[in-house]
């Protein structure tokens, strides 16, 4: 059976389960308190200018429009009311259990007060759930997918268009796929499927643009290629002096900033036994998917270190497989092991973006690459 994306509800009632964890972002006092979020939610936009055809705009309509601010009012609008900042989120992973073909979004459009379903201002998460023998499309303005296989086996199919060839992949479990800008690409499960589906088209629905040629071609990250690389990762005997145990995935389009694509960054990590990560920070949000894992992993989130290098008064992130959790930007974090098992886990993030506009920041405790 073949399901349209037309006939789907994403925003399904009980589709995902969302946990807001405390706030750990320091507001910003400075200047007039922010007014309260009812009074501030955008309305359906100023009227547009009237103009007669043939003629400019009068000077006074121009100036009507251009507002001034006091510096304090205005150096940080990041604060309730104003720019909600990015709470840290978690979503269990019953998203993704039993159930019918759907895509459901990973959705904090409505604490961000945005239009969505966005998991990010910049990115959208998805769990995609796929019945055997179904049929799902996904439509996306958008320049750069990326497709996680959670468990399942189907194909993907999508026409050609926009400059780029037809494709045609087989899926199972493991396997990444990376799609850029083009025709909406079609799933099809032989068995029941789950997958994971991050796109950056609130971006470009930010930015007012749609793609009109892809950055970089489609690539296909194989299970067992990605498995054989972190076995050797893990017998080299100087991986233990890393601060992170992972692979960085590339693209050959992609030289100068190693990521995934030109907007997405993604990393599959392994978090050892008895493992305490030092912390590290950067400014790109990350989409963080936990792929395996035993009761006793958990991440630590703050907003500053104590002398020693330890984040101080952190909040904890328990760790579930297929659980997700969003970590906001420019917080401390640490990812901890104390179960007897190694863990898996792969974050997402708009690093790419970050990479090239050269303000992704990240930075370690003690200093140095993690490396």
């Amino acid at each position: 059976m073949q399901i349209p994306s037309s006939s789907l509800d994403p925003l399904a009632s009980g589709a995902t389960t969302a946990t807001t964890l405390s706030p750990v972002l320091a507001q910003d006092t400075t200047g007039p308190a922010a007014a309260p979020a009812e009074q501030q939610r955008p309305a359906a936009g100023p009227p547009p200018l009237q103009g007669i055809p043939g003629q400019s705009l009068p000077e006074a309509d121009l100036e009507a429009v251009a507002l001034i601010y006091d510096y304090p009012q205005a150096a940080n609008p990041v604060r309730p009311g104003l720019t909600e900042p990015l709470p840290l989120q978690r979503w269990d992973a019953a998203s993704h259990g039993t159930g019918p073909t759907a895509i459901h979004p990973l959705d904090l459009a409505s604490a961000l007060r945005c239009e969505g379903p966005l998991t990010s201002p910049a990115l959208a998460a998805h769990i995609l759930r796929i019945q055997a023998g179904d049929a799902l499309e996904l439509p996306a303005v958008a320049s750069s997918s990326l497709l996680v296989v959670l468990r399942g086996r189907g194909a993907l199919q999508r026409p050609a268009g926009m400059g780029s060839e037809s494709l045609a992949i087989a899926w199972g479990p493991g396997d990444v796929v990376v799609l850029p800008a083009g025709p909406t690409p079609r799933l099809q499960a032989g068995e029941e499927s789950s997958l994971f589906w991050v796109h950056d088209g609130p971006l470009l629905h930010y930015l007012g643009v749609t793609p009109t040629a892809p950055r970089f071609r489609p690539a296909l990250y194989r299970a067992e290629r990605l498995e054989a690389e972190l076995a050797r990762l893990e017998a080299d005997h100087s991986s233990s002096r890393a601060n992170r145990l992972s692979l960085l995935l590339g693209h050959v389009d992609l030289p100068a900033s190693r990521t995934v694509s030109h907007t997405l960054w993604a990393m599959l990590g392994l978090v050892p036994p008895g493992a305490v990560q030092p912390p590290h920070r950067h400014q790109s949000v990350a989409i963080d998917l936990i792929l395996d894992c035993d009761p006793g992993c958990y991440t630590l989130v703050g907003t500053e270190l104590d002398p020693q290098g330890q984040i101080r008064n952190p909040q904890r992130i328990d760790w579930e497989p297929g659980g997700v959790f969003l970590t906001p930007p420019g917080l401390w974090h640490a990812h901890v092991n104390t179960s007897g098992r190694t863990a898996r886990l792969m974050p997402i993030q708009d690093a790419g973006l970050h990479t090239y506009l050269r303000s992704l920041d990240i930075r370690f405790a003690g200093g140095g690459l993690g490396a």
